[in-house]
């Protein structure tokens, strides 16, 4: 016989969003490293005028399913979080109290954005038939996006 617990629930859930807390971090890691590598390598590519390469397609292409990810890992995390719950004391009291803002509405905001430009980045990169320009077009798109990601990063709570 199998018995649900209220206790047994609470815990599921404590423990599922300590995975997802964690997995959004190391994955956010891995979506930042991968974004610079990308930004990196377009400027050495501008600087030394290299040819827009099989490589050069897949660190752009990686770096744009690893925020993609980290985004759905977010979306899933805002909504299961217990910091969620803020939005019981009203969309006037969550505006008021900073941690509240930070948490509720720029963070996911802001990242969005970034994921966007980034997105956007790599769309219109395939436009362009010049190497220069593909290259400025990632890296300029990609670095925009990485800064709005690293300037809602709550740097002092993560990891």
């Amino acid at each position: 016989m199998l018995i649900f617990s209220p206790y047994l629930v609470k815990m599921t859930l404590e423990l599922f969003f300590s995975w997802i807390l964690k997995l959004h971090s190391y994955w956010a890691f891995l979506a930042l490293t991968c974004t610079i590598i990308v930004i990196i390598n377009c400027s050495y590519s501008l600087i030394y005028r290299k040819p827009f390469q099989t490589f050069d397609l897949r660190i752009s292409l990686f770096a744009l399913v690893f925020n993609h990810i980290q985004l759905v890992i977010g979306f899933i995390l805002y909504f299961i979080s217990p910091k969620f719950l803020w939005w019981n004391a009203g969309f006037k009291s969550v505006l008021e109290n900073s941690d509240y803002r930070v948490y509720l509405i720029e963070h996911p905001i802001v990242n969005v954005m970034g994921v966007l430009i980034i997105t956007i980045g790599w769309s219109i990169h395939k436009k362009s038939n010049i190497n220069s320009k593909k290259f400025i077009r990632i890296g300029v798109f990609y670095l925009i996006g990485l800064f709005l990601l690293s300037s809602r990063i709550p740097w002092a709570n993560w990891i």
